[in-house]
């Protein structure tokens, strides 16, 4: 799934490991990345900790999307910073799950990240 992730992988979101419910990614912020206030834009930050998220709910081999997702920002992050977003499954129950991700910077943590997973149907085949 991550090979053909376009939209994480120009922003230079790196997959470092992801398995069994959980998965941990890597992005460095950009000058592009920074907003008016001089610090890292909540989307950016928001859409790293998703990528960790899709990757820990798709780790079983079904094809799972994020039924809602939201995220508590800490700290400020700038151009320059190298954060990475570590998701673990907290539940999973028939098709639904729901997974928590945190986003650090070294050690130090700058957002939480809930969200809520859904498995698709399988899609049946032609008939005959």
């Amino acid at each position: 799934m991550f090979d053909v992730d376009v939209a994480s992988r120009s922003l230079g979101i790196e997959l470092v490991g992801a398995g069994a419910g959980a998965a941990e990614a890597r992005m460095r912020v950009t000058p592009a990345m920074v907003n008016g206030h001089g610090i890292g834009h909540g989307g950016y930050v928001f859409l790293l900790a998703d990528t960790a998220f899709a990757l820990a709910c798709n780790s079983y081999g079904p094809a799972t999307v994020a039924a809602g997702g939201e995220i508590s920002f800490l700290r400020p992050v700038r151009a320059g910073d190298v954060l990475t977003a570590r998701a673990t499954e907290r539940v999973r129950h028939g098709r639904n799950g729901i997974y928590d991700v945190t986003v650090l910077r070294g050690d130090e943590v700058i957002a939480e990240f809930r969200g809520r997973s859904r498995t698709l149907s399988p899609v049946a085949g032609p008939p005959g």
